[in-house]
């Protein structure tokens, strides 16, 4: 064929033909290439927490005298979950165990930590904000600590590389606005980090002033993984709001308080927005237990739960949690399958690659729960400490048994008013209680006779607890326990 082409038409094809060799080969060698992997960012993880708060204080919880539209419309994007337990019924115990995946007892923090105690979280538990710092992670605390207030326990020695707030309750300083000088505490010091730049008698402008460094954080560390932690110290009495908020809601007050906290939920979730960050993370909303029932109308409210804060009955540790992550979680959904505080920092790690601490914890991942892969609890059961190491109830699937203990209870009592508390009435428990809460999640029907192969088994199970983590009501040591952290 060549020789039939003229001496241009030659020259011609033969310049194609090695074109199109020398253009095959550069495909074939591009196809060759090895092919680059991007790194997916992992997801930025919010916690809000706030302090005292009952079930029923949240409108897709039941509150019919408090407006929350914006966790209302974060349970509508999310989902809502309606037995969720606190890890414990006290502030510090409860704080510990969303921050470490542990009952609070196994680490030694139990009750509510205050200025006069001198022991505080051990440095050798690894807390979610050093878990998720070892990935990477920007991580800050905007808000009330109170697991350990002496410099080697504050937030800033535990993985957080920002704190502003307070170290314990916001009642433990030497003047209580309704009560005048009832406690022998310092001032309530106001941190910056390790820096004390204030001290409060005054705290209106205190959720004001979270929100904006939550916003602000956000805004910092848009392009990195951040987790932002943020522990209202309110609704916990005394009750403080600023005046943007005071005398908007039907329900006094306490009222107001949460309506501002869910003001502030607002700003957070929409500085997420505005900064594209919405998809991929995680926030959650709930509370460390449930409202002081002493107080009357500056109390929450846990209907139509059994009793509230420093209790194990149903009010005391059930709490609203709200989870929204667009990216694995239905829009929408309500899960009541059980889940607890401990077993937040294991489904953490799970969905964003972190790694474990090294020693035992007691929770477990609860993402195919969420994600609406199980419908089952990979927990065969929870286990309700109070007060120094003491067993008072355990969750097994339906049932909730109760061992014989001594609780408080505002039944039959003259409710507190006005930021004055009311007396509680002690109650002994002297023998076993069980309840079948899909049925009676109020907790009004003792079925224990009826059910005795429930109360065996759930006994067996205590036993094996009681084993590990001890029993102070039985005088039982337990085998894996921890210490706290003690000043030298």
């Amino acid at each position: 064929m060549l020789d039939k082409l003229t001496k241009p038409g030659r020259k011609y094809l033969l310049s194609a033909l090695v074109l199109i060799f020398l253009t095959g080969s550069s495909i074939g060698c591009a196809d060759k290439k090895p092919k680059q992997e991007t790194k997916e960012r992992p997801p930025n993880v919010v916690l809000i927490f706030t302090d005292d708060q009952g079930y029923n204080d949240v409108g897709v919880f039941g509150a019919k005298d408090i407006a929350t539209p914006n966790l209302d419309q974060m349970a509508r994007e999310g989902a809502m979950l309606t037995s969720y337990y606190a890890a414990q019924a006290v502030c510090s115990a409860s704080r510990a165990g969303i921050l470490t995946g542990c009952y609070p007892n196994r680490i030694g923090i139990h009750n509510a930590l205050g200025p006069g105690n001198t022991h505080g979280i051990n440095a050798s538990e690894t807390t979610l904000a050093e878990m998720l710092k070892a990935k990477g992670y920007a991580t800050a605390i905007f808000g009330k600590w109170h697991l350990g207030h002496h410099e080697k326990f504050l937030p800033t020695r535990h993985g957080f590389d920002e704190w502003f707030g307070i170290p314990y309750s916001n009642d433990m300083w030497p003047y209580h606005p309704q009560q005048g000088p009832i406690f022998n505490f310092p001032d309530l010091p106001l941190y910056e980090n390790e820096t004390v730049i204030d001290t409060l008698e005054e705290q209106s402008q205190l959720t004001t002033q979270i929100t904006e460094r939550s916003v602000s954080f956000i805004k910092k560390n848009k392009d990195n993984p951040f987790f932002l932690y943020v522990p209202h110290p309110q609704p916990h009495v005394p009750l403080f709001v600023s005046d943007k908020f005071k005398g908007k809601s039907s329900r006094g007050l306490y009222g107001d308080v949460i309506m501002e906290i869910d003001w502030s939920v607002g700003q957070i979730m929409n500085e997420l927005k505005v900064n594209n960050l919405e998809e991929n993370t995680i926030v959650i909303f709930t509370s460390d237990n449930g409202p002081w029932l002493s107080y009357g109308n500056h109390a929450g409210s846990a209907f139509p739960l059994r009793e509230g804060k420093g209790t194990a009955w149903e009010g005391g540790q059930r709490e609203p949690f709200i989870i929204k992550y667009p990216k694995a979680i239905p829009a929408g959904s309500t899960i009541d399958v059980p889940v607890m505080a401990i077993d937040i920092l294991p489904t953490l790690a799970e969905e964003t690659g972190a790694t474990l601490p090294e020693q035992i914890i007691d929770g477990k991942s609860v993402l195919k729960v969420l994600t609406g892969e199980e419908n089952k609890s990979p927990q065969e059961a929870y286990f309700f400490y109070y007060r120094v190491n003491e067993l008072f109830g355990v969750r097994y699937g339906k049932w909730k048994l109760y061992f014989p203990h001594r609780y408080r209870t505002m039944d039959g009592q003259e409710l507190g008013k006005d930021g004055l508390p009311g007396d509680y009435r002690m109650v002994d428990m002297e023998e076993i209680e069980l309840y079948d809460l899909a049925i009676d999640k109020s907790e009004t029907k003792n079925v224990a006779e009826q059910n005795p192969e429930v109360v065996n088994k759930i006994k067996v199970l205590a036993n094996n607890m009681r084993y590990r983590l001890g029993d102070a009501l039985l005088e039982l040591e337990g085998s894996e326990t921890r210490m706290a952290g003690q000043l030298e």
